[in-house]
């Protein structure tokens, strides 16, 4: 894909809330070496802004359960284990 269909692609995905998909175009497009705009520049920050975030949320919420469940050292390690992937994903 050219530069202009993945900026295309980004904006859809943006509209929709597909943040995965948004970053991904972004990355294709910085990717192709071409110098960035200020668009290409606020869309590719929107992207990882919104994807790092729902990250960030998703590692507090399972930090908060593995806090709870201490108790339970099955359900502890399971939240462990969920917690290590998603700081992979970070």
């Amino acid at each position: 894909m050219d530069k202009s269909e993945l900026v295309q692609k980004a904006k859809l995905a943006e509209q929709a809330e597909c943040y995965d998909d948004m970053a991904a175009a972004m990355k294709a497009v910085t990717e192709q070496g071409h110098e960035l705009s200020n668009e290409v520049t606020n869309l590719l920050s929107v992207a990882y802004k919104n994807v790092v975030g729902a990250r960030r949320s998703s590692w507090r919420v399972i930090s908060s359960i593995e806090q709870k469940t201490e108790r339970n050292e099955k359900k502890q390690q399971m939240g462990k284990e969920y917690r290590e992937k998603i700081e992979a994903e970070l």
